[in-house]
């Protein structure tokens, strides 16, 4: 699904960022990536959305080349990747339905799909008695929740987790990594990035570790080596 051939990315003769990177992510996989701050995680996230560009060698999207595409083609194919954030990055003066219904409405859904898929995703991520509630009313695990919800809404085929539990407390960081393996189950692609050892290993799939911007582990068995 996902393929990375002899990518590197310099910012300048002493910055580099990606070293060489080969890496396949097939379809349906959860992948977890580790590493330290610095190591190289975002940027290689980066490729895959296009937001940034290698210095040398190609990102695939199936047989796609990111960076080859039209604009007009990226968008297509950021439609089909959901993002959260550690951030979580969700819209402060809209209900959870209308942040849902925003994101629906960006991918020219009716009012009607709009009405009987939101109160549907919010009951996966057990919201469903939150519909109406603003982003202030809500809990750091809940705006997650929330903001998961909005990333899967419109059916992606991948979804990238960035440092999602970063911000928050065990109890809320064990429902989330609960979320995103039912995700998997449902057959969508996760890529996950964390610092946090207890998630890889309750994950309990593949984790590949990334130390100065090489790869150094690609492990199937979920365990965090660093």
């Amino acid at each position: 699904m996902i393929y990375f051939n002899n990518v590197s990315k310099a910012y300048g003769p002493n910055s580099v960022v990606l070293d060489d990177i080969n890496l396949t992510i097939s379809a349906g996989e959860f992948v977890s990536l580790v590493g330290h701050s610095g190591a190289g995680k975002t940027t290689l996230i980066k490729m895959i959305l296009a937001e940034d560009r290698p210095t040398s060698g190609n990102v695939f999207f199936e047989s796609l080349d990111i960076n080859s595409l039209r604009r007009k083609d990226l968008i297509n194919l950021r439609r089909r990747i959901g993002i959260v954030f550690q951030d979580f990055r969700i819209l402060p003066n809209k209900t959870a339905y209308e942040n849902i219904a925003f994101a629906m409405e960006a991918s020219g859904k009716t009012d009607e799909e709009i009405a009987g898929d939101v109160p549907h995703v919010l009951e996966l991520v057990d919201l469903s008695s939150k519909i109406h509630h603003f982003p202030h009313q809500l809990s750091g695990g809940e705006k997650q929740r929330l903001a998961i919800a909005r990333a899967i809404i419109n059916q992606p085929e991948i979804v990238i987790a960035d440092e999602p539990t970063g911000n928050l407390d065990p109890i809320n960081t064990y429902e989330i990594v609960q979320i995103l393996k039912k995700i998997n189950n449902f057959g969508t692609t996760v890529i996950l990035t964390t610092h946090n050892k207890g998630v890889v290993e309750s994950i309990g799939k593949r984790v590949i570790t990334i130390e100065k911007g090489k790869i150094i582990r690609d492990d199937k068995d979920g365990k965090y080596m660093i």
